[in-house]
């Protein structure tokens, strides 16, 4: 059962985490890089200066939007599946590390001990 849930999960994540990713692309175009994809769309599209524009922004403008409600949904998500005490792979991960640092803190203190005791 658990194995469903975390697939599911992932599938989520790794699409918010697209969805994320393409609208920090579109917050990341400089003007000069609107300019340039414009002048691309006019070029081959036969489009209008001002018509290209518009889509570019349009588009630009939807992929902030879409960013911004994936992370609304990807906060919401999280505390639904905290809310439910599931645990999340960055979970198991940080515990995972924090084993792995207690194991190597113990090998040190297990070295240090005098080996006549």
């Amino acid at each position: 059962m658990a194995a469903p849930g975390n697939n599911s999960n992932g599938f989520a994540r790794d699409l918010a985490e697209r969805l994320v990713l393409g609208g920090v692309g579109a917050l990341a175009l400089t003007t000069d890089r609107v300019d340039a994809l414009v002048d691309s769309l006019v070029a081959r599209g036969g489009m209008e200066r001002d018509d290209a524009r518009s889509l570019v922004d349009d588009l630009t403008g939807r992929w902030r939007a879409e960013a911004k409600r994936i992370s609304r949904a990807s906060s919401t998500l999280q505390g639904l599946l905290r809310e439910l005490g599931l645990v999340t792979k960055a979970d198991v991960e940080e515990l995972e590390l924090r084993i792995a640092q207690l194991e190597h803190r113990l090998r040190l203190v297990e070295g240090a001990k005098p080996s006549g005791a």
